[in-house]
């Protein structure tokens, strides 16, 4: 076991309350490790980490891409690292072997990629969620060969299990086509009685890739995962459309972000899967959000709820669509605003992409957030390492 690097840093969040002015919420304690590097070879990427809550002994484990330096979407095998909860002491990377990248016999080399871990306490599994990255003669990627796809993990074993995917229906709402439907780069919920609310996008044609995010409703035995039904269908016409969601439950109430090429967008719902007209991201104060083209994730710490994003606007021009440094600030649930004067820097730029984070719900007072740092070669920091930073994240009255 290695131990890794930390830093601590405490903020304080002002939360605007009414029109009444600022008053100064709980501390938030901010504690930074680097918990694994890549190599002179190869980046880790995709890193998302999540909770095994077994009775006596439970741990965590991180999941994550092993990736080529140049060019985009060059996955390859999917390894995993474990700790205990102190998340001090992490073990050597080891490939999963049912998720290593394997050639087809119609020549397509398939990986999964994009994976999301979340514990399930029902069946005391870590059901692992995303997508296939699927390359013609191991080089081409075929878009429209996506599916979603699923990995369990039994804590009790040790064991990963393998590769499968959900089967979707056939046809959305609107009578399309449900084309190459993946669940990457996403956030799930796991309800108490164990159903999956599991975001997924899908094109409705094969000639425009043009993404509709949903979110469906699934059942979880310990080892399938079954579709059960969806509700809106969320989109817009231009570029890609909307991609990337992210779900959250809230105060009995359930959130909805997504990613398009150009802006961000938010919904709300009751039931968790038939949510509002999806409208753009903006401060409280009315001004754009400035997220774009990059996922958004979802913290909830006490009985606020937060949102954690990348945006323009933060001397980071030089940073690849802007996808640094990684910000957290609370969102007014009911006005679906971000408050600006809650914002505050999670993980700061340091000449690296900071774009694909993950969420893991630790307790009502601490959540932590896995990322992967992104195109290090490609910046002033040519030659080092990329490295997987965890974020802890406590209220402060409840850390010490």
């Amino acid at each position: 076991m290695v131990q890794r690097r930390m830093t601590r840093v405490i903020v304080c969040l002002l939360i605007l309350v009414g029109s009444v002015g600022a008053t100064l919420a709980a501390e938030l304690e901010i504690e930074r490790s680097v918990i694994v590097e890549g190599d002179s070879d190869w980046d880790w990427t995709q890193a998302r980490t999540a909770i095994a809550r077994r009775r006596e002994n439970p741990f965590v484990l991180t999941t994550m891409s092993r990736t080529k330096k140049v060019g985009a979407h060059g996955y390859h095998d999917v390894f995993a690292i474990f700790s205990e909860l102190s998340a001090k002491n992490w073990s050597k990377p080891a490939a999963i072997p049912s998720l290593r990248r394997m050639r087809q016999d119609d020549g397509y080399e398939v990986v999964a990629g994009d994976l999301c871990p979340i514990w399930h306490p029902k069946t005391k599994k870590v059901l692992i969620t995303g997508k296939t990255f699927n390359f013609a003669d191991g080089k081409k990627e075929n878009f429209l060969r996506e599916q979603v796809s699923f990995c369990v993990f039994d804590p009790a074993s040790r064991e990963f299990g393998p590769l499968r995917m959900l089967k979707m229906p056939q046809q959305d709402h609107t009578g399309h086509p449900i084309i190459a439907p993946n669940a990457g780069c996403h956030q799930q919920v796991v309800l108490d009685d164990g159903t999956v609310l599991l975001p997924v996008r899908y094109q409705r044609s094969e000639s425009k890739r043009n993404y509709v995010s949903i979110v469906a409703r699934c059942r979880f035995d310990g080892k399938t995962l079954e579709y059960i039904d969806h509700g809106t269908e969320h989109s817009i016409p231009t570029k890609r459309g909307l991609y990337e969601p992210s779900v959250a439950a809230h105060n009995g109430a359930y959130f909805f972000a997504m990613r398009a090429d150009d802006g961000a967008w938010v919904a709300r719902s009751s039931d968790g899967t038939t949510y509002s007209d999806h409208i753009p991201w903006k401060f409280d104060n009315g001004q754009d959000l400035g997220s774009y083209n990059t996922q958004q994730h979802w913290v909830t710490l006490g009985k606020r709820l937060y949102l954690v994003y990348t945006r323009r606007g933060a001397n980071n021009d030089h940073i690849m669509r802007h996808r640094a440094p990684l910000f957290i600030a609370e969102v007014d649930p009911q006005r679906l605003g971000v408050l600006k004067d809650t914002e505050q820097i999670v993980v700061p730029e340091n000449h690296a992409t900071l774009g694909n984070s993950g969420i893991c719900r630790i307790s009502d007072s601490e959540s932590w957030i896995t990322v992967a740092e992104g195109r290090v070669t490609q910046s002033k920091r040519k030659g080092e390492n990329n490295r997987v930073i965890l974020a802890k994240l406590r209220l402060a009255d409840e850390s010490r």
